[in-house]
């Protein structure tokens, strides 16, 4: 069986653990107080308000439908009388409008947390590892993305490196791996299980946190340790 490329680089060993999002609300909140947060919410919705105002009528309603109020597709179509596929033209040319009209600032922040972009993104990542489609994670990567799996000291940095580690990952299993949703340090998070064709069950082999960057993902960090799952209400096995 052919070796994964060297790690990008050797660290010192960190000792990290996933904390699940559903405990948080248990940690003081030193954030900073409500009308400094008000002030900055109320600045990007209003940038993204009068972005609005430059699209034209069906593409204004397919984004706020989809991309605000989190849709499906399938359902915008129904609710303007249309096709799928007219959605996704107008989606497509309705964001790229938005995007030339934001200031930088609200084009480059990571998704807000629960948000309709954050949900997509994660979703389309979680379908390309459950597909095995190493190409399509790829591409969703940052070109200087980085891959950890604490406490290991090693590190993958790069679209080439990452691709080619989970590539022989994937051969070493034998088989793409199940996902289940889950959040952790406030962002999207997976429970993942390695199926057993014998038992007809899927068995826990690790979690792992993205971190997004505007519209796509800049790092993924990994836990082999299982006996997290129970802190994130995820379950001991899935049918294969």
């Amino acid at each position: 069986m052919a070796q994964p490329l060297e790690p990008t680089r050797w660290t010192e060993p960190l000792r990290l653990e996933p904390y699940p999002d559903a405990l948080l609300d248990e940690i003081p909140d030193r954030t900073p107080g409500p009308s400094a947060r008000y002030e900055a919410k109320e600045a990007s919705e209003l940038a993204f308000i009068v972005a609005l105002q430059h699209l034209p009528p069906r593409q204004r309603a397919a984004l706020v439908l989809r991309d605000v109020l989190g849709f499906p597709t399938a359902e915008v179509a129904e609710m303007l009388d249309t096709g799928e596929a007219s959605v996704k033209g107008a989606l497509q040319r309705a964001r790229a409008t938005v995007e030339t009209r934001l200031p930088a600032a609200d084009r480059d922040r990571a998704p807000r947390p629960n948000s309709a972009r954050e949900r997509e993104l994660a979703g389309r990542f979680a379908n390309a590892v459950e597909s095995g489609d190493i190409d399509e994670v790829v591409a969703l990567l940052t070109d200087d993305a980085l891959l950890t799996m604490p406490p290991q000291p090693l590190e993958y940095q790069g679209q080439e490196a990452i691709g080619a580690f989970l590539r022989w990952r994937e051969e070493e299993r034998g088989a793409p791996l199940r996902v289940v949703a889950t959040r952790a340090n406030t962002q999207p998070a997976f429970g993942c299980y390695l199926p057993d064709a014998d038992a007809g069950i899927a068995r826990p082999r690790g979690l792992f946190v993205l971190t997004l960057d505007a519209d796509a993902v800049a790092a993924i960090t990994w836990f082999a340790e299982t006996a997290v799952f129970r802190h994130f209400g995820l379950p001991q096995t899935l049918p294969a």
